[in-house]
C-alpha cells in the first residue's frame, strides 16, 4: 500500500501550522479495540529489549489504555511531566513545521490509526507509532532536550539546504536508535519500539550490524523504508547524544558531506567502529 497521509499543503480542516483538532469522539469502538490490541501486544513483549527510559515513560503516561488516549486528558499529564504537548497532524508533514514544533516542545502525532488487519506492520507512521513509540521517551529530560536541539538544528538546516542530513540523523536515532544499557544494548527508537519483531532483531540478532554512533557517519547513511535496517547506530548515553547535537557546529559537517557520496543501507565505510558491549 502506498502512503496516503503524506502532505505538501494543509488539507481541509488543518491549520496553517499543520495542527488539527483530535476529535477524539470520531474514533470508533473498533479503533479503540485495535489500539488496545496493539498496546497489549507491544507492552508485554518489550521487557529486556526496551530502554528503561521508555518503560518508565509508559508508566508515567499511562498509555496502556483502555482505548485511544484522549489528548484533553493526556496533554496536561505530559505537560506537567515534561513541558511538552502533543499536537495532532494529518500525517507526514513538511520539514519546516515539523522542526518548528519540536523546537517549541510540541510533538506532532498522526491523527489516524492503522486498521486491525495491520497489527504487525503499518507502512505509514500512524497514531500508535507516534503516541506509543515516541511519547514515553519525552519523559526523559535529556532525550527531550535532544529533540529540542534537533528541531532547532533542523530549522537552521532548512536555510542551508541540508535538511536531508538531519532527516537521516532522526531516522537513525529517534526512530531506530540503540543505547548502551544494562550491560548490553536496548532500543529507544520509536520505529523499533512500535515493531517488536525489529526490536528483537536489532537488539539480539547476530545478523544485525551495530556501529558506534558517529554524527557525520549517521548523517551520510541512507536507510530502508520497508525492511529491517541493515545497520543500527548505538549511542553511549542520551547525554552524549544531546551534547553531540547541541554543541556541534553542523555547517562544516554539511559542507564536508556534500562532497561525499551517500552511503547505501548496510554499506561499510572507512572508520566504522563496530559496537562491542
Amino acid at each position: 500500500m502506498a502512503a496516503t497521509h503524506v502532505f505538501e499543503a494543509p488539507p481541509a480542516g488543518v491549520a496553517a501550522d499543520w495542527t488539527m483538532p483530535q476529535n477524539w469522539s470520531q474514533f470508533s469502538a473498533d479503533d479503540h479495540r485495535t489500539w488496545d490490541q496493539l498496546v497489549a501486544r507491544q507492552s508485554q513483549a518489550l521487557g529486556g529489549f526496551a530502554s528503561q527510559a521508555f518503560l518508565d515513560g509508559l508508566d508515567i503516561l499511562h498509555l496502556a489504555g483502555p482505548g485511544i488516549p484522549d489528548l484533553a486528558d493526556l496533554n496536561p499529564r505530559l505537560k506537567a511531566a515534561t513541558g511538552w504537548e502533543i499536537v495532532p497532524v494529518p500525517g507526514v508533514i513538511p520539514n519546516e513545521p515539523f522542526f518548528r514544533h519540536l523546537a517549541e516542545r510540541r510533538f506532532p502525532a498522526a491523527n489516524f490509526l492503522r486498521g486491525a488487519d495491520s497489527l504487525d506492520y503499518s507502512e505509514e507512521p500512524d497514531m500508535f507509532h507516534d503516541l506509543f513509540g515516541h511519547l514515553p521517551m519525552l519523559t526523559n529530560p535529556v532525550f527531550a532536550d535532544f529533540l529540542v536541539a534537533y528541531g532547532t538544528a533542523g530549522l537552521r538546516a532548512e536555510t542551508l539546504g541540508a535538511a536531508d542530513y538531519l532527516g537521516r540523523l532522526y531516522l537513525h536515532t529517534v526512530e531506530f536508535g540503540l543505547v548502551r544499557e544494562a550491560g548490553g544494548i536496548r532500543a529507544y527508537g520509536a520505529g523499533l519500539l512500535s515493531s517488536i519483531a525489529e526490536t528483537v532483531h536489532a537488539v539480539t540478532s547476530p545478523d544485525a550490524r551495530r556501529l558506534s554512533f558517529d554524527l557525520a557517519r549517521v548523517m551520510r547513511s541512507d536507510y530502508l523504508f520497508d525492511e529491517f535496517q541493515p545497520t543500527y547506530f548505538v549511542i553511549e548515553s542520551f547525554e552524549h547524544l544531546l551534547k553531540e547535537t547541541d554543541e556541534t557546529d553542523f555547517t562544516p559537517i554539511y559542507a564536508r558531506l556534500k562532497a561525499l557520496p551517500l552511503l547505501a543501507p548496510g554499506e561499510t565505510a572507512k572508520g566504522d567502529i563496530p559496537f562491542i558491549t
